[in-house]
């Protein structure tokens, strides 16, 4: 049995960690689908319960040296801000331990000497500062090199334990063993406490990638007003149980999913669907959790608590979101596995050529071998995917386009062909009966009492708009009903069968309508659905349903044509009815009269040639064409279908935010290749210089200190260039 866990993993220090775990997980052939980010400082994976145990996997991560424990879905978000919380306030803690030591160390070992001023003992002051600063505070660099090294790799605890390990004790070397040499104590305290320093301010920009699901997680409410026995009484959330009665005052919070059952209202709902203006509601109208009432006050009923709400939904998805890599980070990682162990090379090489070859002075050939180890910095490279993802998921989630993972960020922008299903994604989903027509003896009373009796036992929209028109009728009773998917419904009446659909379901049936061809023909030329009334011999009557077209299709659709996309409609009404609704909304290739299950292939044939498309559709029938297609986007309607059937879900149910969300993906794959190319150019170039290339024409040579101090900004800069995705418009 297969089963998939969700892990946090405290001390991870650059990408190589999540390499190393990554790399000692798949080497059980129990566990599969392993993603280890280093981002999130998270982990998710897949292992057969009858070969091994989750015990056994936290085990291997917490034998390489880190700190891993099993995150439910619910618990995890909350987790992993305790330990961003905990990370920095450690790390600050030992920012300002180095900066106690490394200040002195500077003035006396840099500032006093540019100046002239010379300090009695100033080398054994300076051994004296840095030596609590390379044992207490450096004492994790250690740790880190030496797990690594015993599973044979590099991290990049490797390479700050190396280049300030060679300064430190070449400065022994230097004070205790050969008078006369330079020494460079402070020059592997300044780089220790400027490597803290990258650490803290990166943990506090990767702390705002993941701002979007904080402000979600505040919102919840802590109390809530609850009726029980007839006595109002207040509870906490957690205590509230389906089924209760809550009462909600103008002003307040409402604490969980439910639907009102007195009173009425306007409902603040920008925090579900990103829409800014108050939604009226009334009796039966459904109310989300977190979302904040207006005005009125009102009773309802609770339907949905706890982990089940509609916003604790939403915070699952942009967790798991979060932590899924896009496939551009494949590029990163490979990167990441061999960059340390080239570096150290680089490093040796550099001593050695410096040394043996050019022929200059020891200390001369160690501070450009440390230069070129310290300047080096695969965190970058960890973070240019991650937190771009986490900034753009986040971003969508605000305007209400959930995007679940960084796979479907970075594929929208991609899709070349775009397939809308009509009811509720073109249109409303709400169609309305707009005509009756009888023939023969029957009149219009009848063909509609007849089809909503047939009706009353089906939940497809049409029938719902049709017993809703008959609702002041009594109607028959009916025994054998079927439906007949894409066709339509049969039943049987007083012993009398009797069919309800469109005109396939008549071929079938062997019922001529070819006397009212002209009729049905005008009907749909008016982007109208024609369902025909018949016994097993003659047409009965006509009952003509339309379903109004969003306000914001038209638009939508002339943006997605503009971005060079194709658009297609599909649906199984006719050609003539589905013709007239794609004219209106400028749609020009239609797929007319399909079934449910026939929507998947036509996704297919789009896919030839590797073409990229997206299917957009209510979450619930179009399920199987929404898995098929490249990117699924479902309509939200507050529905746990929809959101588990789609790789994006619209909570507005606006389509513009179709084009919103292509515009997002490029924007976000934009500042992946920024920080990678960046990432990438800053080692490219700062590493020949901290190599003194630069040396034979300049005579400039970089100092490790400088070297130090740009590579914990290179990792600072790379989130910070993610964090700009917020203040793009879409």
């Amino acid at each position: 049995m297969k089963q998939k866990i969700t892990v946090l993993i405290k001390g991870m220090h650059c990408a190589s960690c999540a390499t190393l775990i990554t790399k000692n997980l798949t080497k059980d052939p129990a566990v599969t689908d392993v993603n280890i980010n280093y981002g999130t400082n998270t982990g998710s994976l897949v292992f057969d319960t009858e070969k091994t145990s989750a015990g056994k996997i936290i085990k291997i991560i917490n034998d390489l040296g880190y700190d891993a424990e099993i995150a439910t879905a619910e618990s995890n978000i909350e987790k992993k801000q305790e330990l961003e919380k905990n990370e920095i306030k450690k790390i600050k803690k030992g920012f300002i331990f180095c900066l106690i030591f490394a200040i002195p160390a500077f003035l006396l070992g840099m500032v006093f000497m540019w100046i002239g001023l010379n300090v009695p003992y100033k080398e054994y002051i300076l051994f004296a500062l840095a030596t609590p600063i390379q044992f207490i505070v450096g004492l994790q660099f250690y740790k880190g090199a030496w797990v690594a090294l015993r599973n044979k790799t590099a991290n990049m605890d490797t390479l700050i334990a190396i280049g300030t390990s060679a300064a430190y004790f070449y400065s022994i070397y230097a004070l205790f063993f050969a008078t006369g040499f330079e020494q460079y104590f402070e020059i592997s305290a300044i780089l220790i406490t400027l490597v803290i320093l990258g650490k803290l301010l990166e943990a506090i920009a990767k702390g705002k990638t993941s701002d979007a699901i904080k402000k979600l997680i505040n919102l919840s409410p802590k109390i809530a007003r609850v009726i029980r026995n007839r006595t109002e009484i207040e509870i906490p959330i957690d205590d509230v149980l389906v089924g209760d009665i809550i009462l909600v005052r103008p002003g307040e919070k409402i604490p969980v999913d439910g639907k009102i059952i007195d009173g009425n209202s306007s409902i603040d709902e920008s925090m579900i669907t990103g829409e800014s203006m108050p939604v009226e509601k009334k009796k039966g109208s459904i109310v989300y959790a977190a979302t904040i009432n207006k005005f009125g006050a009102f009773k309802f009923v609770a339907t949905k608590v706890g982990k089940n709400t509609t916003l604790a939904h939403i915070v699952k998805l942009m967790a798991d979101a979060q932590g899924r890599k896009a496939p551009v980070q494949r590029f990163a990682d490979v990167i990441s596995a061999y960059f340390v162990p080239i570096v150290i090379l680089l490093s040796i090489f550099t001593f050695l050529i410096w040394y043996l070859i050019i022929g200059e002075s020891i200390s001369f050939a160690l501070i450009t071998a440390v230069a070129v180890i310290v300047i080096a910095c695969p965190c970058a490279l960890g973070l240019a995917t991650p937190t771009a993802i986490m900034v753009g998921t986040g971003k969508g989630a605000e305007k209400g386009i959930l995007i679940k993972g960084g796979d479907a960020l970075e594929m929208a922008h991609k899709v070349k062909h775009i397939v809308f299903d009509k009811t509720g994604t073109i249109t409303n989903g709400t169609p309305e009966v707009t005509d009756i027509m009888a023939l023969g003896r029957f009149s219009q009373t009848d063909v509609l009492k007849i089809a909503a009796s047939i009706e009353k036992n089906s939940e497809h929209p049409l029938a719902q708009a049709i017993t809703k028109k008959a609702n002041q009728l009594n109607l028959f009773k009916t025994t054998k009903f079927t439906a007949i998917p894409g066709h339509g419904v049969v039943a049987i009446i007083s012993d009398k069968k009797y069919y309800f659909g469109n005109s396939k379901l008549m071929k079938d049936k062997m019922i001529n309508i070819s006397r009212h061809n002209e009729i049905i023909a005008r009907f749909e030329n008016e982007g109208k659905t024609v369902m025909i009334l018949s016994s097993d011999k003659t047409i009965i009557g006509f009952i003509c349903v339309s379903d109004k077209i969003k306000d914001t299709s038209k638009e939508a659709v002339s943006e997605l044509q503009k971005l060079g996309i194709e658009v297609y409609l599909i649906t199984g009404d006719n050609k003539t009815t589905a013709e007239a609704i794609a004219k209106e909304v400028g749609i020009k290739q239609v797929f007319a009269e399909v079934l449910p299950e026939d929507k998947v292939n036509y996704v297919k044939k789009l896919q030839v040639n590797g073409k990229k498309v997206a299917m957009v559709g209510d979450g619930v029938n179009d399920a199987p064409a929404l898995a098929q297609a490249n990117i699924g986007i479902a309509m939200g309607s507050g529905t746990d279908i929809a959101m588990e059937a789609g790789n994006i879900v619209l909570m507005k149910n606006d389509l513009l935010d179709i084009p919103r969300a292509i515009k997002l993906s490029k924007f976000t794959m934009a500042k992946i290749k920024q920080n990678l190319f960046w990432a990438l150019i800053y080692n490219v170039i700062g590493i020949p210089v901290a190599a003194g290339v630069l040396f034979f024409w300049t005579g400039w040579l970089l100092s490790p200190i400088i070297a130090g101090g740009t590579m914990a900004l290179s990792s600072v800069s790379v989130v910070t260039n993610s964090l700009m995705l917020k203040g793009k418009k879409l």
